[in-house]
């Protein structure tokens, strides 16, 4: 009701969500320490893992259960209290959060939370990189916001983890199979209207399969139903605001001033306020706004490759690097792609990369750090380095 989203994709995010709250919970039983060998035989040099302290987590409103459990379970999982503030558009889920927590037994001042309108987002960012009790960072959102959270932290070396922006190539090879690779992009594009990070954004489809590919991908696409969240027969909501609507309009816009053809889509929607029509164009290259933004919208846009290292070359195209996703049935094919894409995620024959138990982020300007997974409670825990002397005495 808050976000916009079919409620099956809100189902599933309560579940993702809750996800890491079992994932984080059992993983902070594992905080392993060391002990290492010296070179002396009367000392001994321990490892210690140890809460960072006060921690404040800032969240996004595409995904607004799931992004504030994915930073809250491993903060408490690690020992630490958080602050958190959650997305203007978007503050009842996380107040809904908050309000489970309090039913759960969570003692009081372990989980707090701030709220605040688009106009105090600066305010409240500012004092929690300044305020010196706070010791950890994670945010996820814009790469512009990640850079001056960043910059405001340094001045304390106050430790930043950062999950931003993305700009996924989706690479299809002639071998892979045309209809899997059709259905993963009907969710690695159009899921909550592609207003995901992890969202396709630059679809690269080889020669020889390419006629076959677009049109496949057209029909489908033609098919998405836009509508109300509560309704059952809806695959794809409302963008989450005019802003958000402009943007897309203005890619899409550029990318036809340039030559571009739109196969299906392309205008707003029927049903008025921020819906927008699911979209596929074709003519992208690296003159659009589209190669070098990240849309956040439900529009598809294609463009053909020749061999594989163009391919490559194309997708490392971006000052990005979260995610690439890869079709192909040539398994070395996959090693060599995954190992040379420029980015944090490779998703390899299908459109999810998304899970608790996986090391979620990314590299270059797509951000800092790891969520989910064993290494992602690391990014919470403080090593602390103890050397004992005098033993033999």
């Amino acid at each position: 009701a808050e976000q916009g989203k079919p409620f099956d994709e809100a189902r599933a995010e309560v579940c993702y969500a809750a996800g890491f709250l079992d994932w984080f919970a059992e993983e902070g039983r594992r905080t392993y320490g060391d002990v290492i060998p010296s070179s002396s035989a009367d000392t001994r040099i321990v490892v210690l893992k140890q809460p960072v302290g006060v921690t404040a987590g800032i969240t996004p409103w595409n995904l607004p259960a799931a992004m504030v459990t994915r930073k809250l379970a491993p903060a408490l999982a690690a020992g630490n209290p958080m602050v958190l503030k959650p997305a203007p558009f978007t503050p009842l889920t996380a107040l809904a959060i908050m309000e489970l927590g309090v039913r759960a037994g969570l003692p009081a001042g372990v989980l707090n939370v701030v709220v605040g309108d688009v106009a105090d987002a600066a305010a409240i960012g500012a004092e929690l990189t300044s305020n010196r009790t706070v010791r950890k960072i994670g945010f996820t959102g814009s790469t512009a916001v990640g850079k001056l959270l960043l910059e405001q932290a340094a001045g304390q070396v106050k430790r930043v983890s950062l999950e931003l922006g993305g700009n996924s190539p989706f690479i299809v090879f002639d071998d892979a199979d045309v209809k899997t690779a059709v259905d993963s992009m009907m969710a690695a594009k159009f899921r909550n209207a592609g207003q995901l990070c992890t969202a396709a954004n630059r679809v690269l489809v080889q020669h020889g399969i390419y006629d076959d590919f677009v049109t496949a991908l057209a029909e489908r696409t033609g098919r998405l139903v836009v509508g109300h969240g509560f309704d059952e027969a809806s695959h794809l909501g409302p963008l989450i605001n005019e802003a958000g609507l402009a943007k897309v309009e203005r890619h899409l816009s550029d990318l036809v001033d340039r030559g571009g053809k739109v196969l299906t889509g392309g205008h707003r929607h029927a049903l008025g306020h921020t819906f927008f029509e699911p979209t596929v164009v074709t003519g992208l290259d690296a003159s659009a706004v589209m190669w070098r933004e990240e849309t956040f919208g439900p529009v598809a846009a294609i463009t053909a490759f020749g061999d594989e290292r163009e391919a490559v070359e194309l997708a490392n195209d971006t000052d990005y690097g979260l995610v690439g996703f890869v079709y192909t049935r040539d398994v070395g094919r996959v090693w060599r792609v995954s190992e040379a894409l420029e980015t944090g995620m490779v998703a390899v024959n299908t459109g999810r990369v998304s899970g608790e138990m996986a090391p979620f982020g990314g590299v270059k300007e797509s951000g800092l750090g790891r969520e989910g997974s064993k290494y992602g409670l690391e990014d919470w825990l403080e090593i602390k380095y103890v050397n004992l002397g005098g033993l033999n005495s």
